[in-house]
């Protein structure tokens, strides 16, 4: 036997050669080959829902409809990241029913509705939103209870769903934690402004003290104030651990077989529209208020986080009381968790949070 294997592999090789990727279509067909769900129990699916009287696009992947739902409330506002999902959460289908929400103004919602009205792009109505999400994923999988896992921006409305409706929750999970958020900002500039002293570099300084007193109380700050803060901090490894900016993360969204090429078009369109009407109101929002939850608490945080401060949520998750609470650190991560430590996110996730749906009687056999 091992003999015909042995004479295989030249032909093995010369076959993956022959119908290797020519160009962006045919590696999507192979990326959506090896993600096939094919399970008779599970579902592969994008469904459009009205969702806050538009319509809203959730992708749902799972290899067992029996296991716990779990939901990704994504960062930003406006950044997408269901279509980083082909890479980061590899598995996560296996031990969950897992629902990718593109919030307003992004991603494929935005395909579905087209920008919304200023009016609508308020922290309240995307509070409601993923109030509703949940009901929508509870009603449409037959749970009582669900997980919620909220990234950076997506973190600040799951920790107030949390504390709002803790019987919908098996557990809250947050990833990139924001509690408050105001003195996380005033961290990350002076953190900032630290490493452009001593890397010498005059115009990261001069820009970055241009800004003081930055986020000086719980006003919103000037878009332009807070993306130069963001420009440093991210050149600096503060958003991903010894690497400058997020490009390589950026550029997995090409390989999205969930993604058309409307969907790639519209993907941001949005986001700018988004960043001025909520950005500065997100980064004035103080969570550190809420020291009681009545549901089980997971924080996952990036050791190197700046741009959301793991020490600023590690300093919170210290004074709260909840049923359960767990704290896992991310030795070698800073805010990109998903892309920096994906094997790490999945071993806590079926760790430490199934076995919490498992113990309510939520799991496939």
């Amino acid at each position: 036997m091992i003999a015909i294997l042995l004479e295989l592999l030249p032909a093995a090789a010369h076959a993956q050669t022959a119908v290797g990727p020519h160009n962006r279509s045919e590696a999507l067909k192979i990326i959506a080959g090896l993600r096939q769900i094919v399970s008779p129990d599970g579902l592969q699916a994008s469904e459009t829902v009205q969702i806050g009287g538009i319509k809203q696009v959730l992708t749902i992947r799972s290899q067992d409809l029996r296991n716990p739902v779990l939901i990704y409330f994504h960062g930003g506002p406006g950044y997408i990241e269901t279509p980083l999902d082909w890479w980061w959460d590899r598995g996560w289908d296996e031990y969950f029913t897992v629902v990718h929400w593109d919030q307003r103004n992004a991603g494929k919602t935005y395909t579905a509705s087209g920008p919304n009205p200023p009016g609508q792009l308020t922290i309240n109505r995307f509070q409601r939103d993923a109030e509703e999400v949940v009901q929508w994923a509870r009603h449409r999988f037959g749970k009582r209870k669900v997980f919620v896992l909220g990234h950076s921006w997506g973190s600040i409305m799951g920790l107030r769903l949390a504390a709002e409706h803790p019987e919908w929750l098996h557990a809250y999970i947050g990833l990139g934690q924001g509690t408050n958020v105001p003195e996380s900002e005033r961290r990350g500039w002076a953190w900032t402004l630290k490493q452009a002293e001593a890397d010498h570099n005059a115009l990261a300084v001069r820009e970055l003290r241009a800004l003081a007193p930055y986020a000086p109380d719980q006003r919103p700050m000037p878009v332009k104030a807070i993306l130069t803060q963001r420009k440093w901090l991210n050149y600096y490894g503060g958003a991903a651990w010894h690497r400058s900016g997020a490009d390589f993360e950026a550029a997995a969204l090409n390989l999205s077989p969930d993604y058309s090429d409307d969907d790639f078009r519209n993907a941001f369109k949005g986001q700018p529209a988004v960043t001025e009407n909520m950005l500065p109101q997100v980064l004035a929002t103080d969570l550190s208020g809420i020291r009681v939850l009545h549901v089980p608490l997971l924080l996952f945080l990036g050791r190197h986080d700046v741009n959301v401060s793991s020490e600023v949520a590690a300093e919170w998750f210290a004074k709260v009381r909840a049923p359960k609470k767990r704290l896992v650190w991310f030795e070698h991560s800073a805010h990109q968790i998903t892309s920096e430590e994906p094997g790490k996110l999945l071993n806590s996730l079926v760790t430490y949070a199934r076995p919490i749906a498992v113990a309510a009687g939520d799991s496939a056999p």
